[in-house]
């Protein structure tokens, strides 16, 4: 008799169908911690050290999720596809293999390598909804050890669904006022207040504020579908297409997320976000709400 394949995730996946996962197809699932702090770019690994999901590898935001770019590309830069594609192999990624992505960071993180998954072409990826703290508070074991080194797999690059923009391509839509752009930063930098990490402070003309920790709950799990839907769809048209941005493409992704969530795929991603457009004096620049 042929074991009944394992489910697939493309969105969340709870800490119990994780484990679940983990116990009757634990060779099909492949689990990355993200774990990363913006001012303190080790702080990730360390807490990755002092413990993690059992069988999860590390991975870096900043060298396995973004490269490093001249100054006007903003501060994360998308990493090159065949680059990012052949680290995950060496960590054992395959095409037909349940990935898990996680962080201690409300999924802002894990969800920039969600995206980066499905922007390769590969479907089958998932954010611990809740992360490592809904992992540790469903009384599920962690581990201090190394994950065994694996076989090296074989994920194909493949034209993925998630469509990004470029800077002059949006300034276009900027001036013509033909899309509609969702800034996750929070409110006070959209604002233009409090701004300690990029150089100029304000916001993109037109952008909408959508703050991505309000995708979630007061657990830090991401809110049911239709409340999503409800929300998030009050700051669209049905018609525009909709780009997401943050200050550098990461917390961009957790917006992109909650719309898949929401029933509301599609939405482009500016990699080079705040970052870049703010580098670049030319661009228009707003504040206030």
């Amino acid at each position: 008799m042929h074991a009944s394949p394992s489910p697939r995730f493309d969105t969340i996946i709870s800490a119990g169908a994780l484990a679940a996962l983990r116990h009757g197809h634990p060779r099909d699932v492949l689990i990355l911690d993200c774990s990363f702090e913006l001012a303190a770019p080790h702080a990730g690994r360390r807490a990755y050290d002092r413990a993690h999901l059992p069988g999860a590898h590390f991975v870096d935001v900043e060298h396995v999720l973004s490269k490093k770019g001249r100054p006007d590309q903003g501060r994360h830069p998308l990493p090159d596809a065949g680059t990012l594609a052949g680290q995950l192999e060496n960590l054992g990624a395959t095409d037909d293999m349940q990935i898990v992505v996680y962080d201690r960071s409300a999924g802002m993180f894990a969800a920039r390598a969600w995206w980066l998954l499905r922007w390769l072409g590969h479907r089958a990826v998932a954010v611990l909804d809740g992360g490592f703290d809904a992992w540790q508070a469903a009384g599920l074991p962690t581990t201090t050890g190394m994950a065994s080194p694996p076989a090296r797999g074989t994920l194909s690059p493949r034209p993925g669904d998630m469509p990004t923009i470029e800077r002059t391509e949006l300034l276009t839509h900027v001036r013509a006022g033909t899309a509609i752009v969702l800034d996750a930063r929070s409110p006070d930098r959209f604002r233009g207040e409090n701004e300690t990490i990029d150089p100029v402070a304000g916001h993109i003309p037109g952008a909408r504020s959508r703050y991505f920790q309000d995708n979630l709950d007061a657990r830090g799990h991401f809110k049911p579908a239709e409340q999503l839907a409800e929300e998030l769809g009050a700051l669209l048209d049905g018609s525009r297409p909709v780009v997401s941005q943050c200050g550098s493409g990461i917390t961009a992704c957790h917006n992109i997320l909650a719309l898949e969530i929401a029933g509301l795929p599609g939405a482009a991603l500016y990699p080079g976000s705040w970052s870049e457009w703010c580098a670049h004096p030319d661009l228009p620049v707003a504040v206030g709400t």
